[in-house]
C-alpha cells in the first residue's frame, strides 16, 4: 500500500470518527432537549394537583394575603379535611358517585357491546348513517336534553334516587359504541366462521369466543365510563336536589357560602375524592393502555 492510499484511509477513518462522534453529540442534545420538554409539560400538568394539595393543608387566614404563594407557610392543619368528611359528607357523595358510576359502568358497557357487534358484524342498509348518528349524539350539548329528561323524571316520580344512572347514558354510551366497534373490527372473521363449524350459536359465538378477544377494549371501554359518570355534574345537580343522593362533583361545588367559596374545603375534599379514580387508573394503566392500543392498528 502507498504512502497516499494510507494517508487517504487514515482521513477517511479519522472522518468518520468525526461524523459518529457529531451524531452521538446531536442524538445526546435531542434526548436533553426531548427530555427537558417533557419535564416542563408534566410540571405543568401536576402543578395544580400539587397546589391543590398544598392548600388542603393550610389554614384559611393563609390561602390568600401573604402567605398564599408559600408552600410552606409555617403551619399545616387538617381542619378543611375533617369538615368535609365528618360535616360536609363528602364520603357519602363518595358512596353515591361509586354507585352511580358502577351501575352505568355495567349496563352501558353491555349495551355497547351487543350494539358495536351488530354493527361491526351484520350488513344491514343504513350502517355508516348509524355510526354517524351515534356519533353526533355524543356531541349533543347536555343543555338541550336536560329539560326532557328532568320532565320525564318529574313525572314518573324519579327525582332524587339512583335512576339518574338512565340518563347517563346519553354521555357515555356512543363513546363505549365507538370504541367497541373499533375493536370489534380488528378481530378477523375467520375465528367466527371456525366457531359456527363447530356448532356454536351467535350468542355463544359473542360470548365464548369473541368477547374474550375483545376484553381489552371492553376493560378500556368500562374504564372510560366509569370516570366519565364520576364526573358528571349536570344531569345529577339538576335531577338529585336531596342532598343524600349529591355525587362527588356536585357536593364539591356546594361547598360555598353566600359571599364566599370555601377553598381550603373544596381543596381537601378535592384530594379526598381524586383518590378512588387516582387509585383505579394506577392499578390498571397497563390495561388501559394495552385496550387503547389494540384497536389502533388496522390489519
Amino acid at each position: 500500500m502507498s504512502k497516499t492510499q494510507t494517508v487517504n484511509k487514515t482521513q477517511v477513518i479519522n472522518n468518520a470518527e468525526d461524523i459518529n462522534v457529531k451524531a452521538q453529540r446531536a442524538e445526546k442534545i435531542w434526548r436533553v432537549s426531548i427530555t427537558t420538554i417533557i419535564t416542563i409539560f408534566m410540571g405543568i400538568i401536576v402543578f395544580p394537583f400539587f397546589w391543590i394539595l398544598i392548600t388542603s393543608v393550610k389554614p384559611t387566614s393563609q390561602i390568600f394575603g401573604d402567605g398564599a404563594y408559600s408552600i410552606y407557610a409555617g403551619q399545616l392543619v387538617l381542619e378543611h379535611f375533617k369538615t368535609v368528611i365528618l360535616e360536609k359528607g363528602i364520603l357519602n357523595s363518595i358512596w353515591n358517585s361509586f354507585v352511580v358510576s358502577t351501575v352505568t359502568t355495567l349496563y352501558v358497557v353491555s349495551v355497547a357491546v351487543l350494539a358495536a357487534y351488530a354493527i361491526s358484524r351484520f350488513k344491514f342498509k343504513g350502517k355508516t348513517f348509524l355510526l354517524g348518528l351515534i356519533l353526533a349524539i355524543s356531541m349533543f350539548p347536555q343543555m338541550i336534553v336536560v329539560g326532557p329528561i328532568y320532565n320525564l323524571f318529574t313525572s314518573l316520580n324519579l327525582t332524587n334516587s339512583y335512576f339518574v344512572v338512565l340518563p347517563y347514558s346519553t354521555i357515555t354510551l356512543p363513546s363505549a359504541v365507538w370504541i367497541m366497534v373499533t375493536h370489534f373490527n380488528q378481530i378477523p372473521l375467520a375465528i367466527e366462521e371456525s366457531a359456527k363449524i363447530d356448532g356454536a350459536t351467535p350468542f355463544e359465538t359473542l360470548s365464548k369466543v369473541i368477547f374474550p378477544l375483545a376484553a381489552p377494549g371492553v376493560f378500556t371501554t368500562g374504564i372510560i365510563t366509569f370516570i366519565s359518570a364520576w364526573n358528571e355534574y349536570l344531569l345529577t345537580v339538576t335531577l338529585n336536589t336531596d342532598k343524600n343522593y349529591h355525587t362527588v362533583p356536585v357536593a364539591v361545588s356546594f361547598l360555598k357560602t353566600q359571599f364566599e367559596i370555601l377553598w381550603g374545603q373544596v381543596s381537601a375534599a378535592t384530594v379526598v375524592v381524586t383518590i378512588p379514580t387516582l387509585i383505579i387508573v394506577l392499578l390498571f394503566q397497563k390495561q388501559i393502555v394495552s385496550g387503547l392500543i389494540s384497536g389502533a392498528v388496522k390489519e
